[in-house]
């Protein structure tokens, strides 16, 4: 059993949960993801890492309200236990693979959108450590629906908050903050890195293809089983079939096909769009990586 030490609702039907969990907090890195299932009864549910504290042993994973079982693992408290929480699971952002001097020669900027901040967190977090300065556009809905804010401040080397309906800080999109911090003020970025709802990150894919931004996005949007063998994360990238759980989550998005992405997201909804899927896709409807043991 795994143990929650803290759990804290950030903005409506989002919650924060630090779990003792002290093998997965040794060797994961940001980026990757969590399975989490509160039960015997309970739905595996995919979950990124939020932030982690190898020395007490403590990952943290934030959970939006979402369905039956999202919504019975949000009314967990501080003391209660998961059953299982298996991690470090997918491919680290590939930051922590580089040298952190050939970092600190690159201007990066990230994209979070919504609950995509919680992803973006742990990357901003050890560049910060590292040495290397960040800039960070956060959008939301509304001045509700901003998390992780300070948190966000304490490691950015530049934060730009803005809502939907301007009722905090200023009112757009990320992609209009990003355009006007480029275009207007003449920031030059390297590298951006947008992590969010799948519209918006197509959305900022296509603005940042224009101004020339190498762009790495999470597809984390299109997880549900986890391991590959369900075939919900299946997408194109590069007209090659990736799955985004074993293959990223997070790839080049200039080469993600989003349009395709979104419209299996939407059948595999139902039980008759997950029946046409597999009839459609064959043998690679899932397994079809090789690397997650499902064509086996």
């Amino acid at each position: 059993m795994f143990q929650i030490l803290k759990a804290e609702k950030l903005a409506d039907k989002i919650y924060l949960m630090d779990v003792e969990a002290p093998r997965v907090a040794k060797s994961c890195l940001p980026g990757e993801f969590v399975i989490v299932k509160m039960d015997e009864v309970g739905e595996r549910i995919p979950l990124t890492i939020c932030d982690y504290d190898r020395e007490k042993g403590t990952v943290t994973i934030v959970i939006q309200v979402v369905g039956a079982s999202t919504q019975r693992m949000c009314e967990m408290q501080a003391g209660d236990a998961f059953q299982d929480f298996v991690g470090p699971l997918g491919r680290p952002s590939e930051f922590v693979n580089e040298d952190p001097e050939s970092l600190k020669q690159k201007k990066i900027v990230f994209v979070a959108g919504g609950l995509g901040t919680a992803p973006v967190y742990p990357q901003v977090k050890w560049l910060h450590e590292h040495g290397v300065d960040a800039d960070v556009i956060v959008g939301a809905r509304n001045r509700e629906m901003v998390i992780l804010e300070d948190e966000m401040r304490a490691v950015a080397g530049n934060l730009y908050i803005t809502t939907d309906d301007g009722s905090y800080v200023r009112k757009g999109m990320g992609t209009d903050v990003l355009r006007e911090l480029v275009e207007k003020e003449g920031k030059h970025y390297d590298v951006c890195v947008a992590i969010g709802p799948m519209i918006m990150m197509k959305f900022v894919c296509l603005l940042t293809k224009e101004l020339g931004i190498h762009t790495i996005v999470s597809m984390n949007p299109v997880m549900v089983d986890g391991t590959g063998m369900c075939g919900a994360c299946r997408l194109t990238v590069g007209g090659q079939v990736k799955f985004a759980c074993v293959d990223g989550p997070e790839f080049d998005g200039h080469l993600v096909d989003f349009d395709e992405a979104m419209k299996r997201q939407q059948m595999y909804k139902t039980q008759e769009g997950r029946a046409l899927l597999k009839l459609q896709e064959g043998d690679t409807h899932h397994g079809g990586c090789g690397n997650c043991g499902g064509d086996k």
